[in-house]
């Protein structure tokens, strides 16, 4: 469909074989891991806990910048840090959630695409990405699927008779997802991306939790206890003293 939208508008979509690989590697930590493992563990964990332990990215993010460029974090910051260290305590802590086997599975799957997507920012970033941000966004869509697709015959049944069972909603509920949630959003995040600092777009992370908390309980009748509001409090005030001061850079960061 972008390829599509392309043509139609004329745009140029020629593209260097080292942007290519750049936008494949993109696609492969964005959507095939980050994505891909996310919507696995809806299946251990409720959409309103997986979206607090989301709105954490800025907290991993400044971690990886530190660890991986040398960019020092300021006092407020580090203030920051301690904040999402204690809200992530709260979070995980509670009397309410009696945590099995698989929710810890779930719990560390969040974690694992949480350090996808940091990378794959801190990347996305320092390469060289095809210069139209749609071209960049249908090749990271386009290699991210495929493999997504490729990976799903061998951790679900994917037959004929598993697809005749979806419901019209499903189908309408999917072709919401591509176009807003995949094709608008995707390209203004890669947008965003390439002019924007990785710990500025990591805040994109601070709404989804407030709307996936009320839509979870209001839809599906998810729990949401006084501590989960209260992590929440505490994890947003973290992330935004993270995000008052500017890094300190000490080295560079060779991808």
């Amino acid at each position: 469909m972008v390829f599509a939208f392309m043509k139609l508008r004329g745009i140029d979509t020629s593209i260097t074989k080292e942007q290519f690989i750049h936008s494949s590697v993109a696609g492969f930590l964005f959507l095939t891991v980050g994505n891909g493992l996310m919507c696995w563990s809806l299946q251990f964990l409720d959409s309103g806990f997986i979206s607090l332990l989301v709105a954490t990215q800025p907290l991993v993010l400044l971690f990886m910048m530190w660890i991986l460029q040398g960019l020092m974090p300021k006092f407020m910051s580090l203030i920051g840090c301690l904040l999402g260290i204690l809200g992530m305590y709260l979070l995980l802590n509670q009397d309410a959630f009696n945590f099995d086997h698989n929710q810890v599975i779930g719990i560390g799957l969040c974690f694992v695409c949480l350090i996808a997507w940091g990378y794959a920012s801190l990347y996305v970033a320092k390469v060289d990405m095809p210069k139209s941000h749609f071209l960049n966004t249908a090749v990271q869509m386009i290699v991210g699927g495929t493999l997504l697709f490729v990976v799903s015959f061998f951790v679900e049944d994917v037959s004929l008779d598993k697809l005749t069972q979806v419901t019209t909603i499903s189908y309408w509920s999917m072709a919401y997802l591509i176009t807003f949630g995949s094709i608008i959003t995707f390209t203004a995040f890669n947008y965003l991306l390439q002019h924007v600092s990785p710990e500025k777009v990591a805040t994109s992370t601070y709404i989804n939790p407030i709307v996936a908390l009320f839509v979870g309980w209001y839809f599906r009748a998810e729990l949401v206890t006084m501590q989960s509001i209260l992590a929440a409090f505490v994890l947003f005030i973290g992330v935004y003293f993270i995000n008052t001061e500017r890094f300190k850079r000490k080295k560079s960061y060779k991808t």
